[in-house]
């Protein structure tokens, strides 16, 4: 028996996979892609016994090895290949046993590949709560394989299942030849011969599945994908009449598996929880009422709960900021070192708490079963604007990231929906956003109460998510338009029983999600921070030098002089040039060079925006009171007026324009790829852009 070995877990979607994955794998998760596509993988080291080091690997949910979306293709891709890097030892397939014929289809499919596999039942406590029994010896009998019952929420039963994955291991069976689920089918037996001999497979169903998948399997070449379509036309073989009758048979023998195995009870037990919760939060009225109430929960907490540990987080930098000037000579590394990297990094800590707090309230509603019933609820809004119901799921996950919103599409079958909800989900306001309408609201919007209790910060806050959420209905009205969409889809779901959120599942996601956000955010800004300050340090020639000297034999001697001498050189530098440069473009948005510096290092990601500002306004500064983001930013005078360069104007001109603007070039790689063309990606870039462009120059023109 070799000590490392890979584990994919298999199961349909919502069958409890996630959760099973972090009790095995706790905190040791790697999360990225699958080579050549943009599905998430989540990979994780479960030690068994404290000797075997084994790979889990969270395979994205299918209902069957027959796939109808990009996820699904990779799982069918790496199932059916042996030579793919991700090639499962074993296969452990997670099924709902409250639903035990439907994941059962599946199952049957994994086993007849002929990799050693074992089935973990899940959520027996529905199953009890509901009256039935499952008997385990027959269920076994019957499938041929070890079964295991856990409840993947609280870990009852991972003990059991790490054991029977170690003596499945050590008694690996030889791949099968011809035995299969159900003996009724009958392969074409030339077209089976050929492929098993061409590909070196395993097993006749291995081959079939070749036939099925010649077009589509991404790890076929050109070469392989033409012999398969020669065989298919040599023998006949009809792919979709040969899909329909194998379920049909599969679906008969699960019948009688599951009629033997599972006892109902005299009366079904629906859950009474379920139904009257449902009344409430399913009612066309109180429905939305309630969904717009936790929206509303979410957006004070993001600024009331977090505001302490956020000026705890800015008012500490800010002394160690201090502490480093006082304690370091002075130097061009001690001022890239305060001024550039310690001022662009704190842009982003400052933010944790808000961010930790915006991911455990989308977590704990998809825990508890709520998000599926939002999805219900918004189905019919939805296709008034040309989306339907799936098209929520994107829309709510990209108040995270717009990145795995826009792959989370892929479960919206019809492409011209699919691509819709591509297009208009970057304007819903992401995590990224955050940092920007935080320090911005918080400069213009006093923290005072409205009817005592609710934040006006957060009220604020809440408008301009509700915002993005209004202008990506209105573009999608208009885009069905341009679509001319004339078919038509249907949303066809199953709604879950409401659980308790498992809060170690919640603690994990909210590390996982911080630790992105800290580090992605944190290596762009950490590159720019630098880069920035190089740029604001240094100019052409002799300019700053002489901005220097120009300035001091102007003034007098006073506490100001050096922020003023600071000033002009900054304007001398390299940034200042550039800054310059575009500065008539932004003007008439209030906008002046310094901001513009921050338009642009910020298309790289929207939370450099403030990291970039302070890097900026703390370069050369000496003054003693500019301790803190947002002292700095509120100290700035606009030279112009010698006001405040912040004003309501100016900032209601930038939240505008940052609630609209495609300013992130991940989002625009990710929708390259899931569009797979530039044409798309470009169109996005141009009319949000246009759309911030626009705004902002309405606003700031009635405000000023």
């Amino acid at each position: 028996m070799k000590s490392h070995y890979k584990i994919a877990l298999v199961g349909n979607p919502n069958a409890g996979k996630s959760s099973l994955f972090n009790q095995l794998t706790g905190l040791s998760q790697k999360v990225g892609n699958f080579p050549g596509v943009t599905v998430d993988k989540k990979t994780g080291i479960c030690h068994l016994n404290g000797v075997h080091t084994t790979e889990i690997i969270d395979l994205p949910g299918t209902y069957s090895l027959f796939p109808k979306s990009p996820d699904e293709q990779v799982v069918t891709d790496i199932l059916l290949n042996p030579k793919d890097e991700w090639y499962p030892d074993m296969i452990v397939v997670v099924a709902d046993a409250s639903n035990l014929k439907r994941n059962l289809l599946l199952f049957s499919e994994v086993k007849d590949l002929g990799i050693p596999v074992m089935l973990a039942l899940n959520m027996m406590d529905v199953v009890k709560k509901s009256g039935f029994h499952i008997d385990l010896s027959s269920l076994q009998n019957s499938l041929g394989v070890a079964v295991i019952t856990i409840n993947a929420r609280s870990g009852e039963g991972i003990k059991e299942l790490k054991q029977q994955i170690i003596t499945t291991l050590s008694e690996k069976k030889p791949q099968l030849s011809s035995e299969i689920f159900v003996d009724t089918i009958q392969f074409p037996e030339g077209l089976t011969q050929n492929i098993r001999a061409k590909f070196a497979l395993p097993n006749d169903y291995t081959a079939v599945q070749y036939a099925h998948q010649a077009q589509d399997a991404h790890f076929l070449d050109d070469q392989s994908q033409q012999f398969l379509e020669e065989q298919r036309q040599r023998y006949g073989f009809q792919s979709r009449q040969w899909q329909t009758e194998e379920t049909l048979a599969r679906y008969a023998k699960i019948r009688r598996i599951v009629s033997d195995a599972v006892h109902k009870p005299s009366a079904s037990k629906q859950n009474p929880l379920t139904t009257q919760l449902d009344n409430i939060l399913l009612h066309r009225v109180w429905g939305f009422v309630i969904f717009f109430a936790i929206l509303f929960l979410i957006f004070q907490a993001i600024f009331a709960w977090a505001q302490y540990p956020m000026d705890f987080i800015d008012a500490e930098i800010a002394q160690f900021t201090g502490w480093l000037h006082s304690v370091l000579p002075q130097s061009m590394i001690t001022d890239l070192l305060t001024d550039g990297l310690i001022a662009g990094v704190g842009g982003v800590l400052i933010f944790i708490p808000q961010i930790a707090i915006l991911f455990a309230f989308i977590n704990i509603l998809e825990e508890t079963g709520y998000m599926a019933r939002v999805v219900f609820i918004t189905d019919r809004i939805m296709r008034t604007f040309g989306l339907n119901g799936k098209s929520v799921v994107p829309l709510i996950s990209s108040v995270a990231c717009a990145v795995p919103a826009i792959m989370a599409t892929r479960n919206i079958d019809n492409w011209k929906e699919r691509l819709i909800t591509i297009m208009v989900t970057p304007l819903m306001s992401c995590s990224a956003r955050i940092p920007i309408y935080t320090i911005l609201v918080a400069l213009v919007v006093p923290e005072q109460k409205v009817f005592g209790i609710f934040n006006l910060q957060g009220i604020i806050l809440m408008a301009l998510y509700l915002l993005g959420f209004v202008a990506a209905l209105v573009s999608a009205w208009i885009m069905k338009f341009f679509l001319q969409r004339k078919d038509r889809s249907f949303l066809i779901m199953e709604l879950p029983d409401y659980k308790t959120p498992r809060w170690g599942n919640v603690g994990l996601t909210i590390l996982e999600k911080v630790k992105t956000f800290v580090f992605e955010a944190g290596k762009v800004i950490v590159a720019i921070a630098i880069v920035l300050w190089v740029l604001a340090s240094y100019g052409p020639g002799n300019q700053m030098a002489e901005a220097e000297q120009a300035v001091r034999s102007q003034a007098k001697e006073s506490t100001e002089l050096e922020d003023h001498v600071a000033a002009a050189k900054l304007e001398a530098s390299y940034a200042g040039h550039f800054g310059k440069f575009i500065e008539p473009a932004i003007r008439p948005l209030g906008y002046d060079w310094k901001i513009g510096i921050a338009l642009i290092s910020s298309f790289a990601a929207r939370e450099v925006f403030v990291g970039t500002l302070s890097t900026i306004y703390s370069v050369g500064s000496e003054s003693e009171d500019m301790t803190t983001i947002q002292d700095r930013l509120r100290s700035e005078v606009n030279p112009q007026t010698n006001g405040p360069m912040y004003t309501p104007a100016v900032a209601s001109s930038l939240l505008l324009f940052y609630a609209f603007a495609m300013m992130c070039m991940s989002t625009l790689a990710t929708v390259y790829r899931e569009t797979k063309g530039w044409k798309w990606p470009i169109i996005q870039l141009v009319y949000m852009t246009g759309i911030a462009y626009l705004s902002a120059f309405i606003v700031y023109t009635i405000l000023k």
